[in-house]
């Protein structure tokens, strides 16, 4: 069996910070990232995404993202940023590994590969994001929907190519888009100009502006320092989040491309039921609601709730010492799960850690 410092689980962005931070406390951290590539779920998010901060504000530690600091970088770009950020760190960082489950062993860790490969660790930091736990609401009558339902994750273009159900460039289809957040305002925006679509939302979709006073809105949340307090601990539901918007959403809602309504009441066949009583055919229902802690691996060592969430204090296990997590939603902060604070927790994550497999070499 092979014996590591730390085994930090998922190479994405949180995955890549830790293992940046870790290096900084003279550990040494090996990155297991079950993708091909070092740059976690961002290759596979839906074609036109672009980030909702602008470049300037979307760094990990020891790299700036580079280029005009004020533009808003494609997924593409991300994608060759983290690349370019693995590429730099001098950590092993091993790819196409995907761990199935997480043991306690003397005082340690021992990590059973999906390969039937075995490591030894003293310390595991569950990185792994949650794109891999797509979240699928219990919603009346959609097991019996006889169209196609696809979740966001699954969603790449209005194209046929980009999967069934999703509706063709020419213009025909009834498409049901359920959520209320960015993703969902986005796709169903964006699917508006191929089809007929309704975003269908359990809360008003509520908008906030990107740029305020000439400033885009994280140049605000950073100089106010609402970005970093660290209320994540007093969260048990994190709260919905406002669509950053630089115009273009509101007035597609406004106009009806989409429309928005309450989530409908019952489905049958193809048939949809709102709650006005009305019913009509769709043909595809989107589901962007979102994602849960992607964090299997460790259910069978006792390290989650019940609902597969992790037992945690601003990502200290409190459950098992020497294991950590970083680039849960609201895990400090409010940037606690993006580029432009996962860096922030992976430092505090990384000397804590560090401290607590120090003091148990000296219990030895």
């Amino acid at each position: 069996m092979e014996y590591v410092d730390v085994a930090v689980i998922g190479g994405g962005q949180s995955g890549l910070a830790t293992a940046h931070a870790l290096r900084g406390q003279g550990l040494e951290p090996v990155v297991l990232e079950a993708s091909a590539q070092a740059a976690g779920s961002w290759p596979r998010y839906y074609d036109s995404l672009t980030l909702f901060s602008p470049a300037g504000h979307s760094s990990l530690p020891g790299l700036p993202f580079g280029g005009d600091p004020e533009r808003y970088p494609h997924r593409d770009e991300v994608v060759a940023y983290l690349l370019r950020y693995a590429d730099r760190l001098d950590a092993d960082i091993r790819t196409g590994v995907r761990v199935a489950e997480v043991a306690t062993a003397d005082g340690g860790f021992t990590l059973t590969l999906e390969d039937g490969g075995r490591l030894s660790a003293r310390g595991v930091v569950a990185a792994s994001g949650t794109f891999g736990r797509p979240y699928r609401p219990a919603l009346p009558g959609l097991e019996k929907f006889a169209g196609a339902v696809l979740h966001a994750a699954d969603y790449r273009a209005p194209q046929p190519s980009a999967g069934p159900g999703v509706p063709p460039a020419g213009g025909r289809g009834r498409v049901v888009v359920v959520g209320a957040g960015n993703s969902a305002v986005q796709i169903a925006a964006e699917l508006a100009a191929h089809a007929r679509v309704t975003l269908a939302a359990r809360h008003p979709v509520r908008f906030t502006r990107q740029r305020v006073l000439g400033r885009d809105l994280h140049w605000w949340l950073k100089v106010t320092g609402i970005d970093v307090l660290p209320v994540g601990r007093f969260l048990r539901t994190p709260p919905a989040q406002p669509v950053i918007d630089d115009g273009r959403y509101r007035a597609a809602v406004t106009a009806g491309a989409p429309d928005v309504r309450p989530v409908f009441r019952e489905i049958e066949g193809t048939k949809v039921t709102w709650t006005d009583g009305s019913t009509e055919e769709v043909d595809t229902i989107v589901l962007a609601t979102g994602y849960r802690p992607d964090l299997g691996y460790l259910r069978p060592v006792g390290a989650l709730d019940a609902e597969g969430r992790p037992r945690h204090r601003e990502g200290v296990s409190t459950t098992h010492p020497g294991l950590a997590y970083v680039g849960l939603e609201w895990q400090r902060s409010l940037s606690s799960n993006s580029l432009r604070g996962v860096g922030r927790d992976a430092t505090r994550i990384a000397a804590r850690l560090a401290a607590r497999l120090a003091a148990r070499l000296r219990a030895r």
